[in-house]
């Protein structure tokens, strides 16, 4: 599965590249996010629990951040294993783009599902990972700008 997108956040690039490094930030942005811990500046573990078709899971992964270029772009590595519901894994590019007082954020992932996820079909989970994506960039946004708490769903 690949996904592209790009969001406009309204605050300069260095606000959104280190909110994007704040694991309090992530962890309430995150739908379903259960947990989430810093292993090292670049390396994250956590537990999601997310809802895909009539399957529910719990995700326990990491993620790990490379080509780190602040506050410009970065690259995310991740894992995911959710039981008998099967496993994910991701490599997403995010680059931030200075646009007067807001910041242009794209963003590009490219999935393999397995297991039972897998069976569900891709355009299912293709809806689903873009109303994921759209849950956490609005809850991002509203608590990079200070606004009221996020959206679980």
């Amino acid at each position: 599965m690949e996904l592209v997108d790009e969001i406009r956040i309204k605050a300069d690039r260095d606000t959104v590249f280190a909110a994007l490094n704040d694991i309090d930030v992530l962890q309430r942005a995150i739908p379903g996010c259960e947990k989430l811990e810093a292993i090292s500046p670049t390396e994250f573990s956590g537990v999601v629990v997310a809802k895909v078709g009539p399957m529910k899971a719990r995700f326990a992964g990491s993620v790990t951040l490379s080509d780190v270029k602040a506050p410009e772009s970065y690259t995310l590595v991740g894992a995911g294993k959710g039981g008998v519901a099967g496993f994910a894994k991701m490599r997403t590019l995010v680059s931030l783009v200075d646009e007067g007082d807001s910041t242009l954020m794209r963003y590009e992932v490219k999935a393999d599902i397995g297991g039972k996820l897998a069976q569900l079909g891709g355009a299912l989970i293709t809806k689903t990972s873009k109303k994921l994506a759209g849950v956490f960039f609005s809850n991002f946004e509203a608590i990079v700008n200070g606004e009221n708490e996020p959206s679980s769903e």
